[in-house]
């Protein structure tokens, strides 16, 4: 067993035009102020990130991490859930994506998803630069306007969907292994990842590639109706990153999952402030640390009730409050008869 790490918090919610949430070393600061011990860094925010320095220079890297020491903190995954989302889009949806890529390559399907992929990959060396062990993304959609079988889908066509995307993500995952960190997929709606049974397929079509992995986050099990306790028993061993963020889904009769393309506030499923929702978490951290996760509980704040702030400074709290430190004895120890091979074998009457 291990005892996680955290509190840290996911800094992409936070981040803005104003102080003090317009750099680094400002929002460093009060994120220590609340608490937290580390930072999850949207690699895409300029403001607050430079991935193509990061990627070039182990010296930015230090600065960086040296900077956040001086405040108590450390980085505990950098994140490229935008590009990775470009990493495949259906045309459907491009339009709407487009706002994730630079101002020059919207409209330009084809480069940009080349730029995705190579926003990926300067990734993979900012994150080995700066000493990380995990990565957090978006596995992109090529099959998500699907999810819902009517009209009766061709024999071969979600086959052929997560064979493309496979072919799209390998070299990824290969550049990931070459720098000795896993990329960690939010299994979220909107995704072709969204659940256990679309990762074990994707799992399959990359072959099972060791980097292949998940980024735990209840809240969309939640507004799945999927069992958020049995996923970790199922998939404990591909868990390298964890979201926590809470969720409530109370269906009515007017609205179900789907929601009737309302407004977060009116959903059936709705993100909540973490304690506000219907999350068991007590039990979710002791599956985490009853298997060993090895490593961070970051804070996701989304919530369409709560004021950003003050979730932020009640969700440090919360996870401090919810970290197990694991017992490094068993609680019978004080009645241990030694161990011995003969004694053993003579209490079993074996000669």
């Amino acid at each position: 067993m291990k005892t996680l790490k955290g509190p840290g918090i996911f800094l992409a919610q936070y981040s803005q035009d104003v102080a003090p949430f317009n750099t680094l070393p400002d929002i460093a600061k009060w994120a220590a102020s609340l608490g937290f011990v580390g930072v999850q860094i949207p690699s895409n925010d300029h403001r607050l990130f430079d991935l193509e320095q990061a990627a070039a220079s182990k010296t930015y890297c230090d600065d960086i991490t040296g900077m956040l020491a001086e405040h108590g903190l450390a980085v505990t995954e950098l994140s490229t859930h935008l590009q990775g989302q470009l990493v495949a889009s259906h045309p459907a949806y491009d339009r709407l994506f487009d706002g994730f890529a630079p101002v020059a390559l919207r409209g330009h399907t084809e480069e940009r998803q080349a730029w995705a992929v190579q926003q990926l990959k300067l990734a993979a060396k900012a994150s080995k630069h700066l000493g990380l062990t995990s990565h957090a993304t978006f596995s992109g959609a090529l099959a998500w306007h699907l999810f819902y079988p009517w009209p009766q889908r061709p024999a071969g066509l979600v086959e052929e969907a997560f064979a493309e995307l496979a072919k799209r993500w390998r070299p990824i995952l290969d550049a990931f292994d070459d720098a000795g960190v896993d990329v960690c997929y939010e299994l979220h709606p909107g995704e072709d990842l969204h659940d256990g049974a679309t990762f074990e397929r994707f799992l399959e079509a990359v072959g099972n590639h060791p980097r292949a992995n998940i980024l735990y986050d209840p809240s969309h099990m939640v507004l799945q109706q999927m069992d958020y306790l049995e996923f970790i028993d199922f998939y404990h061993e591909r868990i390298r990153a964890f979201h926590v963020k809470d969720a409530e889904f109370r269906p009515n009769g007017r609205a179900g999952v789907y929601g009737g393309y309302q407004s977060w506030i009116d959903r059936p499923g709705r993100f909540r402030s973490l304690g506000d929702g219907q999350i068991d978490f007590r039990a979710i951290f002791s599956k985490m640390a009853q298997y060993g996760y090895p490593g961070w509980a970051v804070l996701e704040w989304e919530c369409c009730i709560k004021d950003a702030q003050q979730g932020a400074k009640e969700g440090a709290i919360f996870i401090r409050d919810h970290i197990i430190k694991v017992t490094e004895r068993a609680f019978d120890d004080f009645a241990a008869t030694g161990n011995d091979r003969a004694f053993n074998r003579d209490i079993l009457g074996l000669q």
